[in-house]
């Protein structure tokens, strides 16, 4: 009997990126871009073209990158938003816009400030506007979870006709029950027929989207939207691993549907996406969690050591974790192994991208006995930016003492080759490095948050520092990210990052302002 796909619609670069903290500059997008490819995603949302030109160069760049799943960019149901998106996934040779607009009442009134036929009207003129630029188009109901079922048919029969092929049913605010999506979607599914596919995005907010996605899979919906670990706004998506694996698993239930996922990349994957973000899936986080296959419990050990499936519903090497392959490469390792292991992790470098990856593994070879993946996942994820390095560490020095004051002496180098050093006290050996840099760069940042993990185990691991730092009262701050053996080091590293994406940002907006005066 022939199975019907489901179309798996990755939403990480979009909306997973609305997580607090998670976002990525544009050559971290394009190689999550490029691992959601190899692992077989069908639609990679890469992100809203109109939010800002990083966002419309990396979504555009994307487009030019990848070849076999259908690129894709958010746009309001607005002229202009739309237009970005047609223009920055042109290059993609399977492409689709997603538009969408509220349609429950409590949004159509307080946030549009709408009739329902003016929402409609609006609608049918994005979706039309869209087709003007590429053939395949979705249309959402934002908080469909609190829309009216009479109003939702009346605007989805109009969108169908405008040319919308696939008809998203958001739970926005993941207020709905499973037994609620799956009277719902059975309902719409009857109404819509073969005239579209339906899709849903379900939020974690209740802790359901999972569930209300397989739910609604069997009632007949044939596209999820999901997001890598569950990232996304508030609590979350529907994560895309445990909807996969779920149908996998359950092929007794859900044996007329598949997947196109190669499920050995769903591990590479997740762990691609926790080193770029730098937030990692909780120690028991279904499929991807670091406890998933630990087994503590003297029962459940003997069970597993006579048989896995005795406690083990699926086997690590299902979803591409190889227990006997963690601790990897050393000083002695040649340049042809760095780059074999680097592909099986899920990164695709050009020879001045691979050079300087070997060189700093070299570096860090010297210093660190043992080299393990997670270690070169944040050796590769460190160096991807495009951001202009205005400032650079060049050295730093610290004295700290029981009692005593706080100092920190500072040499960062322009990028006109200007080198400059400067020496400050602080309430601690951090807060003096940051004072001085502040000092000798002439800008004043505002610590808003501050995390330092170990990358890997054992003394000698790497620190992975991520800060939040606001530069401007009236913006929103700005994340960095530091990686050292050195956690001081890392501190500075993270500080100068986004001190530096700050400056790029300006410049991008200054840019962008002088376009529109010009026009």
């Amino acid at each position: 009997m022939s199975k019907e796909r489901i179309i798996i619609f990755d939403t990480t670069l979009r909306d997973g990126e609305q997580s607090p903290g998670a976002s990525m500059n544009t050559e971290e997008k394009i190689q999550i871009a490029s691992q959601l490819e190899r692992l077989g995603v069908d639609v990679i949302e890469a992100g809203f073209a109109a939010a800002s030109p990083g966002d419309f160069d990396a979504i555009h760049r994307i487009a030019q990158r990848v070849k076999t799943s259908t690129v894709c960019s958010l746009a309001r149901a607005l002229e202009k938003d739309i237009k970005a998106a047609g223009e920055a996934i042109a290059p993609a040779p399977k492409k689709r816009i997603h538009t969408f607009i509220a349609t429950s009442p409590i949004h159509m009134e307080y946030k549009l400030r709408m009739k329902p036929d003016e929402v409609i009207r609006r609608a049918v003129e994005a979706v039309e506007y869209a087709r003007t630029f590429v053939e395949d188009v979705e249309f959402s109901l934002e908080d469909a979870g609190r829309s009216e079922m009479g109003f939702m048919k009346e605007i989805i029969d109009a969108t169908i006709e405008a040319g919308a092929g696939t008809i998203n049913i958001p739970d926005t605010v993941g207020i709905l029950l499973p037994d609620e999506v799956k009277a719902r979607i059975a309902e719409l599914k009857a109404f819509i027929g073969d005239r579209a596919i339906i899709s849903v995005h379900n939020h974690n907010d209740l802790g359901l989207a999972v569930a209300n996605s397989l739910a609604a899979i069997q009632a007949g919906a044939r596209q999820v939207e999901c997001t890598i670990n569950g990232l996304g706004e508030r609590a979350g998506n529907a994560a895309l691993e445990e909807i996969v694996m779920a149908l996998r698993v359950r092929s007794d239930v859900f044996s007329d549907v598949e997947t196109g996922i190669n499920t050995r990349e769903i591990y590479p994957t997740s762990r691609l996406i926790a080193s770029i973000t730098g937030i990692e899936p909780q120690p028991n986080k279904a499929i991807v969690g670091k406890n998933a296959f630990a087994h503590e419990s003297g029962i459940h050990q003997d069970g597993v050591l006579k048989n896995k499936l005795t406690y083990e519903i699926f086997s690590p090497e299902e979803i591409g974790l190889d227990v006997n392959d963690t601790l990897i490469l050393g000083k002695h390792s040649g340049r042809a192994a760095f780059k074999a292991k680097l592909e099986k992790l899920g990164f695709t470098l050009d020879e001045e991208e691979l050079n300087e990856a070997f060189e700093r593994f070299k570096e860090l070879a010297d210093k660190k006995k043992e080299i393990y993946d997670d270690d070169l996942r944040a050796l590769v994820t460190s160096q991807m930016t495009t951001i202009e390095k205005t400032w650079e560490l060049v050295a730093l020095q610290l004295m700290d003492s029981t009692g005593g004051v706080p100092s920190a002496a500072v040499t960062i180098r322009k990028n006109d080759g200007t080198e400059i050093t400067d020496a400050g006290i602080g309430d601690g050996t951090i807060d003096a490095v940051f004072k001085t840099i502040d000092r000798i760069t002439g800008y004043h940042g505002q610590l808003m948050d501050y995390k330092v993990k170990s990358v890997s185990r054992g003394k000698d691991a790497l620190a992975n520092v991520t800060v939040q730092v606001q530069f401007d009262d009236n913006e929103p701050a700005i994340i960095g990210h530091g990686l050292s053996i050195d956690t001081m080091l890392a501190s500075a590293r993270a500080y100068l990052g986004a001190l530096n994406s700050y400056i790029s940002m300006q410049g991008m907006l200054k840019k962008r302002h002088s376009r529109e005066g010009n026009v």
